[in-house]
């Protein structure tokens, strides 16, 4: 039995140091060091420090690579967020929440007109809403590939005003565009863009052939205007305070979720809030959208792409993607 248990501690050991070994590498080509190539540099030569302390020394000099991990680890942790970079013009204006009671005005409100994923007018606006005339929430999910994992975020309906939306996004710079792995190491600055569905929802299948589904939540309208100020809390936070995107821990589902449970929401986690293609059979199976129809039926009516290309620039736009939809009592 000891013998066993020295045998399990090794592999248990060894995996710890290799992961710690990957990610310290990762870390160094994804920091802030100046130049690309400076970057790949350090990283091997960081690699290759690891496999000399790890394997090749003798005595092998564990504690040399611990100190060098650490420093690494200091290092990364200290570099900031920043709010001034040269930004992508779809993420270059930060949205802010004046609340006044009832009356809310919302600055940075996007309003693209695209002609391509590319070509676009760039229209940012301001606008004044109200929280007594919040009905309920949609939730919209959108994939650059059908698998488990997409895109989410929600729109917030009024019975007096258009829908408006809130996505949860990296904010990447001229020239970048997104990438999971960078995304875990601190490439990424976090952006909640607000805008009209015309501009958030329409440029998916449109101009980047993006599967995207609605789904009716069953929020109450007291759910969803507690929800609503949770997100402006956050919008003025982020525009106060830049943040790092972080895939796992700070990205569009795990947040809302979070959300969700800060404006009153009783539930467990769930490993499809992480694998969040699959969110809408949690949504279904937790009761939150409609169950008088199979999920299969329920998702293929809620895919969208023909209605948001069919409403074109509509004044109506939101009103047509949901004509046809299944509908849930609120």
């Amino acid at each position: 039995m000891s013998r066993i248990l020295s045998g399990v501690w090794m592999v248990v050991r060894a995996l710890i140091l290799l992961l710690a070994v990957v990610w310290a590498t990762l870390a160094i080509y994804f920091s802030n060091l100046p130049w690309p190539w400076l970057r790949l540099v350090a990283a091997i030569a960081f690699a290759g420090f690891a496999i000399w302390t790890l394997l090749l020394s003798r005595p092998r000099r564990t504690w040399v690579f611990l100190a060098g991990f650490l420093a690494v680890v200091v290092w990364w942790v200290a570099i900031p967020p920043s709010h001034d970079r040269p930004w992508r013009p779809e993420v270059a204006v930060m949205p802010r929440a004046y609340i006044d009671g009832d009356n809310v005005r919302i600055t940075g409100v996007r309003d693209f007109t695209y002609r391509s994923r590319h070509d676009f007018d760039v229209r940012y606006e301001t606008r004044d809403i109200q929280l007594s005339h919040v009905t309920g929430i949609d939730f919209y999910i959108s994939y650059w590939a059908e698998g488990p994992v997409g895109h989410t975020f929600l729109s917030f309906i009024f019975d007096n005003a258009p829908p408006l939306a809130i996505s949860i996004e990296t904010r990447p710079e001229i020239g970048e565009g997104f990438d999971p792995l960078a995304s875990l190491f601190k490439q990424f600055e976090l952006i909640y863009v607000v805008g009209s569905e015309r501009d958030i929802v329409a440029s998916r299948p449109k101009h980047r052939n993006e599967a995207t589904y609605l789904y009716r939540l069953n929020a109450s309208p007291a759910d969803a205007r507690a929800l609503l100020l949770v997100y402006l809390k956050r919008i003025n936070e982020l525009a106060e305070r830049p943040e790092w995107y972080h895939l796992l821990t700070n990205s569009c589902t795990i947040n809302i979720i979070r959300y969700a449970n800060a404006a009153g929401r009783e539930g467990r986690f769930d490993i499809r809030h992480l694998l969040n293609g699959l969110i809408d059979s949690y949504l279904y199976h937790s009761g939150r959208v409609d169950t008088t129809l199979p999920f299969d039926e329920l998702r293929r009516r809620s895919l969208i792409n023909e209605a948001v290309i069919k409403a074109g620039d509509a004044p109506d736009f939101s009103d047509r993607i949901r004509q046809g939809l299944p509908t849930i009592a609120r």
